[in-house]
């Protein structure tokens, strides 16, 4: 059996809604972007939409609209894919990584607060923001962060790349900070193919990212009439088409992602030696991203992956610190043990095949192979 790591849920309305684009004369920077926009806006819960090109640029254009730079400070986790320290850096600021909880892999409110208390009222007067990432579709605890964020005059910026659907105490993912992020690649819950959307109550934030997303244009929009310097950030009407038609499903979807991670769940519970995702009691919501299993430490992990992928199952570890990857080690003389928890949880996680349409039988194959991947593991160790 051959089972990917992921694959989009591609239906004939999301192939006819992407034709019917071809044929008119709008290909880029047409009414299917506002349509898309709209929708998203209204799912989330904010006033504004800004849609464009990855959950990158639009990340990118939160830091850059906040007014994020060269001398300035921004407090994230080291346990993300890379764009969301990268974004910080685009800018000339500095990401100041601080360790994770043990059972969520959110960044920990506590150490933040420990880290700001220790910090000399110099270093305290360059941290302008956190940017927190909701990891696997798990929102973070949102509450103790705007407490933070109150305490110290803090931007909050939500990297909320992977959780659309999620809910936090009765709130859409992505409403949870000043502004948020949404990216739609083909193994997140819906797709543009490439795409992203910048959510935010403000309206100046909006405004701006909607101007630099578009090489900076002028309010009045002529052509050739650019104020400040901007970015070709623009998403296209393809994929917003694809992702107005994916957003007519998303509830549908949505079911689909909670029924595999449960048949999961219910295949994995209490199995010696392997943990199944841990849900924090205030998400009302997961819009599960992927199924991401943790390993004791004494099992080896990588042995077990190379276990999965002979027989025929793709898998990968999630993720690798950030602080770790040779550029930040070369740039802020980052080393092993520096976050301890995030490194732990590095070397011990599986991301598992996950996908809208997995089957039944894929999901019990999966299960089998990795329960004899642990068994021949813990033999040989």
């Amino acid at each position: 059996m051959q089972i990917p790591l992921s694959s989009p849920d591609i239906v004939k309305e999301d192939i006819k809604a992407v034709v019917e684009v071809l044929k008119t004369r709008f290909l880029s920077t047409g009414p299917k972007v506002v349509e898309f926009e709209k929708r998203i806006r209204e799912y989330a819960g904010t006033k504004y939409a800004v849609a464009v090109n990855s959950g990158t640029s639009a990340l990118h254009l939160i830091i850059k609209g906040m007014g994020l730079g060269e001398g300035d400070v921004v407090i994230t986790t080291p346990f993300s894919f890379v764009a969301s320290s990268n974004c910080i850096l685009f800018e000339r600021a500095t990401p100041l990584f601080v360790d994770i909880e043990e059972r969520t892999l959110n960044l920990d409110p506590d150490k933040v607060e420990g880290k700001l208390g220790n910090l000399s009222d110099e270093e305290l007067a360059r941290v302008k923001a956190l940017l927190v990432v909701d990891v696997f579709g798990q929102p973070a605890d949102w509450d103790r962060f705007k407490e933070i964020g109150k305490k110290y005059n803090l931007r909050l910026i939500e990297d909320s790349a992977e959780v659309l659907g999620s809910e936090y105490n009765g709130k859409r993912a992505g409403s949870l900070g000043e502004a948020g992020v949404f990216a739609f690649y083909p193994n997140k819950q819906i797709t543009t193919g490439e795409g992203g959307v910048l959510v935010t109550d403000d309206k100046e934030l909006a405004r701006l990212a909607k101007s630099m997303r578009n090489q900076n244009k002028g309010e009045r929009g002529e052509w050739l009439d650019h104020e400040r310097l901007g970015y070709n950030y623009r998403m296209n009407e393809l994929s917003a088409a694809l992702g107005c038609s994916q957003m007519e499903r998303i509830e549908e979807i949505l079911k689909k992602r909670s029924n595999v991670a449960q048949i999961y769940n219910e295949r994995l519970e209490g199995i010696e030696k392997i943990q199944i995702p841990y849900i924090a009691p205030y998400v009302n919501r997961m819009g599960w991203f992927v199924y991401v299993v943790r390993l004791n430490q004494e099992i080896d992990r990588n042995g077990v992956i190379d276990y999965l992928r002979e027989n025929g199952i793709e898998c990968k570890p999630y993720f690798t610190p950030i602080h770790l990857h040779p550029f930040y080690r070369k740039m802020f003389d980052y080393k092993e043990g520096d976050f301890s928890i995030t490194e732990d949880a590095a070397e011990q996680t599986i991301a598992l095949p996950f996908f809208n349409n997995l089957k039944e039988e894929q999901i019990d194959y999966v299960v089998e192979k990795l329960k004899e991947g642990v068994r021949r593991s813990n033999v040989l160790w």
